[in-house]
């Protein structure tokens, strides 16, 4: 393998160890404009997609540890990778292919688990990070919500009684 070609599958095995998912896609038919526009949606949330060549991808994919891709890797490949949230890069994803028809999803890893493109769409269909995170701790205050509420029930309906009595005499 040339030195150039060396240079460029170490960037791409780098960027996929770094990150904690990635999504290839074919970007077939894609044009400039709105690959650009990809590419500043993808930012806003802390991911990029780049363009790459099969060939170098693949033994990129190998020197990272990824699973073996054999044949998954044909046509135009874009590879979506990035450091937060994963859900909303497949949101970001979905809401491009819903308006321009493309890049078409081909398959993904997040962690070691492989996803095909059915199950990246059903990962952007969660909701955010910020909202799990308001429902759990919704959940979690919830019991103690009830336990003082059954705590003062009692006493309320003490102070009731002892209400109606002083307003009888």
């Amino acid at each position: 393998m040339r030195a150039e070609k060396k240079y460029i599958s170490a960037e791409y095995a780098a960027r996929l160890g770094s990150s904690p998912y990635f999504y290839v896609v074919d970007y077939q038919g894609l044009r400039v404009a709105p690959l650009s526009e990809l590419r500043k949606r993808l930012r806003g949330v802390g991911a990029e997609i780049h363009i790459v060549k099969n060939s170098i991808f693949r033994i990129a994919a190998k020197d990272a540890g990824v699973a073996d891709l054999g044949a998954a890797l044909i046509g135009q490949t874009a590879v979506v990778t990035g450091q937060k949230d994963a859900a909303a890069a497949a949101k970001i994803l979905k809401k491009f292919v819903a308006e321009f028809e493309r890049p078409k999803m081909k398959f993904g890893f997040l962690g070691n688990h492989r996803m095909e493109a059915a199950e990246i769409n059903v990962l952007a269909e969660l909701p955010s990070l910020d909202v799990l995170r308001g429902k759990l701790l919704g959940l979690l205050n919830t019991p103690a919500t009830n336990l003082v509420r059954i705590l003062n029930t009692p006493a309320t309906q003490l102070a009731q009684v002892i209400k109606a009595k002083s307003e009888k005499a």
